[in-house]
């Protein structure tokens, strides 16, 4: 290994020093954004669900109601066939 050809390398490329970068010019101008009337309207959608309540109290009110009160019934056979719909429903998946 000659040591005298490395130390000529390592000079060359030492000897090359990089140099500031001056600023860019103005040419390419600034970047911009443009939001398109589907995305402003997904945008409110998505404002207006943030805003709303997750549970509507009109509806489980009166539920909650009847089953403090015991009154609340379920028809067993309307259960059942909701309970098949739901389980037809993931079979087709």
């Amino acid at each position: 290994m000659r040591i005298e050809a490395y130390n000529a390398v390592s000079q060359i490329y030492s000897a090359k020093k990089t140099g500031k970068v001056g600023k860019a010019t103005a040419a390419y101008g600034r970047d911009q954004v443009q939001i398109s009337s589907i995305g402003k309207d997904i945008q409110t959608a998505k404002t207006a669900v943030a805003n709303s309540s997750d549970i509507r109290k009109e509806i489980t009110e009166p539920i909650k109601a009847a089953i403090a009160n015991g009154t609340y019934n379920v028809s067993n056979d309307d259960f059942a066939s909701k309970l098949l719909a739901k389980y037809e429903e993931k079979l087709s998946f």
